[in-house]
């Protein structure tokens, strides 16, 4: 594929901070890990990799504002456009050796993302998408699945956790899924999980109280991919509500009414 200057910045970027994510995963245990919040764990790491991530950026666009997971909002000299990155995107999962985690970078122009990258250097895999270019995984186009029917799917969701409310509405949206389907995962990386949606590897994937950092790239590789996706009103909110319901036509607007069943029909 040919990417275009913009987006090679990008990869850059993403694939620099992975090899220093890679470097400290083989040396999990060693990992000064300090408390952000209940369950919220932040290592040197993922501040190692979002340092990485600004100092590459900045060089490449210096105008460029930011909001980042750590550093939180940079403003910038041009308006139009900003960075939304998440450097470790499943902490969780990297502090406990589990090799699905990610670089997240996506660009914002005038309020729509028209570039991302989704990396996961455990397994060495490169999400890559440009508005109108399509979505790629180390250069192979991808398509989301094909299948029409919730009865033939495996989707994915986020489980909230310690410090995470909403327990006893998740439970109730998952099991009007599960009566639905075949099967259900939970990954531990949603930029992963619209990733794999993207690639058909799951049929749909949702998940709410996220951060837009979360969900932005992954949000544009599921389109570029021929995916649709929405906020759990059906609506383009995603990166202000922090609810996201991916999948393919069929299936997106099949799970975003099963995960919506009103009270009485549960």
């Amino acid at each position: 594929m040919a990417r275009s200057a913009l987006l090679n910045v990008m990869v850059q970027a993403a694939m620099k901070a992975g090899r220093s994510l890679s470097r400290d995963f083989g040396e999990v245990q060693n990992l000064q890990v300090s408390m952000k919040g209940p369950g919220d764990y932040v290592s040197q790491a993922d501040r190692k990799a979002e340092e990485i991530v600004f100092t590459e950026l900045s060089k490449a666009r210096p105008g460029y504002a930011f909001l980042m997971e750590e550093r939180g909002a940079v403003e910038g000299e041009d308006a139009q456009h900003r960075w939304l990155v998440d450097p470790l995107d499943g902490t969780t999962n990297f502090l406990h050796g589990i090799p699905i985690f990610s670089v997240s970078i996506a660009l914002e122009r005038q309020g729509q993302i028209v570039a991302s990258v989704v990396y996961n250097p455990a397994m060495d895999e490169l999400y890559t998408a440009e508005r109108g270019g399509g979505a790629f995984l180390n250069d192979r186009r991808l398509r989301v699945a094909g299948r029409s029917k919730l009865t033939d799917a495996v989707i994915g969701c986020g489980v909230p956790h310690l410090g995470r409310g909403q327990h006893g509405n998740f439970l109730i949206e998952l099991r009007n899924v599960m009566a639905e389907v075949s099967g259900v995962r939970r990954l531990g990386s949603a930029a992963l999980d619209l990733a794999y949606v993207a690639a058909g590897r799951m049929d749909g994937f949702w998940e709410t109280r996220l951060s837009s950092w979360d969900i932005a790239a992954g949000i544009l590789l599921v389109r570029e991919a021929g995916g649709f996706v929405s906020d759990m009103d059906g609506g383009q909110g995603m990166l202000d509500s922090g609810e996201v319901v991916a999948g393919n036509e069929l299936i997106q607007r099949a799970l975003l009414k099963t995960v919506k069943k009103p009270l009485a029909s549960r």
